[in-house]
């Protein structure tokens, strides 16, 4: 049965939109995933699914949060595959001696990713941007919080993706283990 992570955006910053992880874990149950693990308190799950697309499990878990939980914030929902693709092919990784300096950002789909682009436009030297494949990524080497690019990917510009910092999705990926074939 094929592993999936599920990417909660914007849940348990500050007081708004708190989700509990043991709240998260029984919401998936209930939708039928098994195999439920959440990571950390921001809105990371790993779960398996008999059936179904990665488009159409962030609707289910997006609709059953708000209508169980009365939180309502994007999901994205990535297969183990594509996340082992995510990891695979970011330039980046070698370059940031700081794992919480870079990001990773999450799209649902292939053409909110590739909007992304207006975000190079914020990047200052030395930050990079690149839109890779399967997800973007950001190496901002002053910090996060001290990046216009980081900020917008962060506010209301980057309200239909989500960001993990690399270290984060290292911890992911070992969740997950190794893609299923």
């Amino acid at each position: 049965m094929p592993k999936f992570v599920a990417l909660l955006r914007g849940i348990n910053v500050g007081k708004a939109n708190r989700v509990p992880m043991a709240d998260l874990r029984a919401l998936l149950t209930k939708l039928g995933y098994t195999d439920v693990v959440t990571l950390l308190n921001s809105g990371n799950a790993v779960f398996r699914a008999r059936k179904g697309t990665q488009a159409g499990h962030a609707a289910s878990i997006a609709a059953a949060l708000s209508e169980k939980l009365k939180v309502d914030v994007p999901v994205i929902v990535k297969s183990a595959k594509e996340l082992s693709a995510i990891v695979g092919e970011n330039p980046l990784a070698g370059q940031a001696t700081h794992h919480s300096q870079l990001l990773a950002v999450f799209a649902q789909d292939n053409a909110t990713l590739s909007g992304l682009g207006a975000v190079e436009s914020l990047v200052v030297l030395p930050e990079q941007f690149l839109v890779g494949k399967h997800a973007a990524y950001l190496h901002c080497a002053t910090g996060i919080l001290e990046s216009k690019a980081g900020k917008a990917l962060l506010g209301k510009a980057g309200r239909s993706v989500t960001t993990r910092n690399w270290a984060t999705l290292l911890k992911l990926q070992a969740l997950v283990g190794e893609p299923d074939a």
